[in-house]
């Protein structure tokens, strides 16, 4: 290791800690200057490059691509909390989409339709990460975590004012912090994917095969 790399691995150990978190005070601060617009090109290529969909829409046309996407895929049923702002938009318009499914009991009782029977769900989220191209989903009891990981379609919406340059920038915008980190929040970047088996790429084996993020 050379001088210099040593002596900045020491000045970053050396720096205040926020005991509170971990977070440094230059954590928070971002290596990169982009605007909104920057952000969405940003968060759109990094998605795209993991083989997940990207669709960019506005708060009047995104019931209109969802609507496109789930004929597009041929789905027969979708999987919507009617709890939400955004499912019970969905339930207005029942008529637009395949078949509304919804998870009102407990997955003991229909785990078997869950994991064989849905094709896809479709779920809001908490934020998304620019620098990685990453979603962050809070499941809930309106929108449990499965929801997020068993069908193989998972559909997103995205609201680009919750579209952060990194990480840091997020937790602190969101006030993670103060209101204690949580203990439920998914990161997720792109379709599920392992290469454990004969180091061959595969889509799918422990989650949705594909990811569908309608920027709003």
């Amino acid at each position: 290791m050379s001088n210099t790399a040593r002596a900045n691995i020491l000045a970053r150990l050396r720096e205040p800690q926020r005991p509170e978190c971990g977070f440094s005070e230059r954590d928070y601060l971002s290596r990169y200057d982009w605007d909104a617009e920057e952000r969405v090109r940003r968060f759109t290529e990094r998605m795209v490059a993991v083989r997940a969909e990207v669709h960019h829409a506005t708060p009047e046309t995104w019931l209109d691509v969802v609507s496109q996407v789930c004929a597009a895929k041929g789905l027969n049923n979708l999987l919507v909390s009617p709890e939400t702002v955004l499912g019970k938009q969905l339930h207005a318009q029942a008529e637009r989409f395949p078949t509304l499914k919804t998870y009102n009991q407990p997955i003991e009782s229909w785990k078997q339709e869950m994991f064989y029977g849905i094709d896809a769900a479709f779920t809001s989220t908490y934020g998304g990460i620019a620098e990685t191209g990453t979603l962050i989903v809070m499941p809930s009891v309106d929108e449990p975590r499965l929801m997020s990981l068993v069908p193989p379609v998972h559909i997103a919406l995205l609201e680009v004012d919750k579209l952060y340059t990194t990480f840091a920038e997020a937790v602190q915008a969101q006030g993670w912090v103060q209101m204690g980190m949580p203990t439920n929040a998914l990161l997720i970047s792109g379709p599920s994917k392992s290469a454990d088996i004969e180091q061959t790429l595969a889509y799918g084996v422990h989650g949705p095969k594909e990811l569908v993020v309608v920027l709003v």
